[in-house]
């Protein structure tokens, strides 16, 4: 594997270092420590405790073998204090740790990172030996996580998060104010090699890294971990009037409201099971006793009380201390009460976005909002609670909450698009709705929400409006939309309608639509088909850094962001070797654009004129462009 030199452009000013030099750097000592150091030792405390008179004896044979004769049982302990062997039984553990200190030493030193220019590399092991590469320009996201122990002695881990399957690159363990600065430089040179050279040449200084020593780095960092925890979420370098947090009481309560739906669910499951016992008793026509049934409910119910109060627990803790706001390098996320997460999503790596509310919320007034987003783990580890909530940007939240964090994360969005999403959209249907929905014979597909279903497209992306229980609006970007496609069954064709879906990367929003018009599904085909094109030859969010403008000072009496996204210029969508209809050719021309497609949306081939279509003719299965 070929090496790749130094980076000139990620050199800071002098005094202030950095760790994007393209040189090798290792982790923090104490990392083998937290990656299965503190297992080994828990386990080999058990063993010493249900073997330890045998290890002792086995100690004292090795340096006093004829003092073993003595031992005729009882305490070892206090046999090992009454032969005056205690020296040898502390050399014994002494040279225990002193192994165990090599072992980790030896770890340590073969666990390394560098950043250059173009990738964030990871190399470890020692028989078996793995280097992991993440391509700046392929970088989803950057997640800081504290677990509680590591964050007791100021330790972090660094997740950068890959576009592809188990693509992810995880630097654990570094130092809090390490992990940050490695986190600041990441960010910067995947926003763009050339803003990345204009901040070293006009002298900007960088965030400082810890020192590079061994001593310097276990020196104070236990301080910090106390300061950390106390300090809580990381949101220093944002204006405080930019950030949104969610009350505790609201967030408690809206979980403890959910739970409700848990205690349903296992309520079910608790009388099946006791009327199973009845039922059983009633055939075998042997009485239920009253000890038996209470202890056959007991055991039943207490098991799902605890997974209730365990769920519950797990989201409330999650989801506490919740807090966004806009940063230069994107949307920063920060939750967790014990182990604490902070997640940093450059501009452009949200691919859906979806408001909803259960009919429990509607009382409160209260929305949640999920996205889609590459999240770089496997298919497995995506559907772990953990890696859920990575998927979540509000837990909770009244209306204004929520449009400030629309605002944050679709900052792109036109102003005109706002009724579509609240009016029409998540309080409608209202008079003259203009969104396409269901037609009154398909009701059955959705019994309590067919006039809600339905769909609306404009120059920035598709509304998809669903649910009466739970309302939901999902939002797809145009620009980072994965395709379209229609289908039909033989019960569709009867009915006249098809079934639609929106494609997107994988996540808990689903684009799926059903019992459409036809007309309205050929149209939808049709409108994101020309729309996409354009709109993914003007999205400029691959290398934010490069286009990005100042952000003005935040004003405390108008609470806006501190991040302003940048804007979009005039410019010339691409040739299209097929001729396109004059609607979409309102662009005039303007030189092309210098920066680079994203890679993890390679721009779609031009599109052909759908021709139109015949009455007579049956429409088949449509597939995405």
């Amino acid at each position: 594997m070929s090496e790749q030199p130094p980076i000139a452009s990620a050199q800071a000013p002098a005094g202030q270092p950095t760790l994007a030099d393209g040189e090798w750097h290792r982790m923090h000592p104490l990392t083998p420590l937290f990656k299965g150091g503190l297992a080994l030792i828990v386990v080999g405390g058990l063993v010493f405790a249900n073997l330890r008179d045998r290890l002792i004896a086995w100690v004292v044979d090795l340096f006093e073998p004829d003092a073993h004769d003595d031992y005729n049982g009882g305490d070892a302990v206090d046999w090992v204090v009454a032969n005056n062997l205690a020296l040898v039984v502390l050399l014994g553990v002494l040279a225990l740790v002193v192994v165990l200190v090599g072992i980790f030493w030896v770890v340590w030193r073969f666990q390394q990172f560098r950043i250059t220019g173009d990738h964030v590399e990871v190399r470890k092991g020692i028989v078996f030996r793995s280097h992991r590469r993440a391509p700046l320009d392929r970088v989803q996201g950057v997640n800081l996580t504290r677990p509680f122990p590591a964050r007791l002695i100021g330790l972090a881990k660094l997740e950068v998060v890959g576009a592809g399957n188990d693509a992810n690159v995880e630097l654990e363990y570094l130092a809090t104010a390490r992990a940050e600065s490695v986190r600041a430089d990441i960010l910067r040179l995947a926003s763009g090699a050339r803003a990345a050279r204009q901040a070293a040449a006009s002298g900007t200084p960088m965030p400082a890294g810890a020192p590079g020593s061994v001593r310097a780095q276990l020196s104070g960092v236990v301080g910090d971990g106390v300061n950390g925890l106390i300090a809580g979420v990381d949101l220093a370098d944002v204006a405080p009037e930019s950030v949104v947090k969610i009350p505790a009481g609201r967030l408690i309560g809206s979980q403890l409201i959910s739970s409700v739906l848990w205690l349903g669910f296992f309520g079910v499951i608790f009388l099946l099971a006791m009327g199973g016992v009845l039922f059983g008793a009633i055939v075998d026509d042997a009485p239920v006793d009253g000890i038996v049934g209470l202890g056959v409910g007991l055991g039943v119910g207490i098991p799902l009380i605890i997974t209730t109060v365990g769920i519950t627990w797990a989201r409330i803790s999650t989801s506490l201390r919740y807090a966004i706001a806009p940063t230069p390098d994107g949307v920063r996320i920060t939750y967790g009460l014990l182990t604490t997460v902070t997640e940093t999503l450059p501009p452009g790596r949200i691919f859906a976005v979806e408001v909803s509310q259960s009919l429990l919320w509607r009382p409160f007034g209260w929305w949640t909002i999920k996205i889609n987003r590459m999240s770089g783990k496997s298919a497995s580890q995506q559907q772990s609670g953990n890696a859920q909530q990575f998927n979540v940007v509000l837990p909770v939240g009244k209306r204004a909450d929520v449009e400030r964090v629309l605002a944050l994360i679709l900052p792109d969005a036109p102003a005109s698009d706002i009724p579509l999403v609240w009016e029409h959209g998540i309080l409608g249907p209202a008079a003259d709705d203009p969104y396409r929905t269901m037609p009154a014979r398909a009701w059955w597909r959705r019994p309590l929400s067919w006039k809600r279903h339905g769909y609306a497209v404009t120059d920035f992306g598709v509304l998809l409006r669903r649910g009466t229980v739970w309302r939901k609006l999902a939002v797809f970007p145009l620009a980072r939309m994965q395709g379209v496609s229609l289908a039909q069954g033989p019960i569709d064709r009867a009915q006249r309608v098809s079934g639609a879906q929106v494609h997107s990367v994988q996540g808990p929003i689903t684009g799926v639509l059903s019992g459409l018009e036809r007309a309205d599904a050929l149209h939808l085909l049709d409108e994101v088909s020309r729309a996409a094109v354009r709109a993914a030859a003007l999205d400029q969010s691959h290398r934010w850094g490069e286009h990005a403008t100042p952000a003005p000072s935040a004003d405390a009496a108008s609470p806006e962001p501190a991040f302003v996204a940048p804007p979009v210029p005039p410019l010339a969508v691409p040739p299209v070797q097929a001729p396109v209809p004059p609607a979409a050719q309102p662009v005039s021309p303007v030189p092309p654009v210098q920066a680079p497609m994203p890679p993890m949306q390679p721009p779609l081939p031009p599109v052909p004129p759908v021709p139109p279509v015949q009455p007579p003719a049956q429409p088949g299965a449509g597939e995405a462009r």
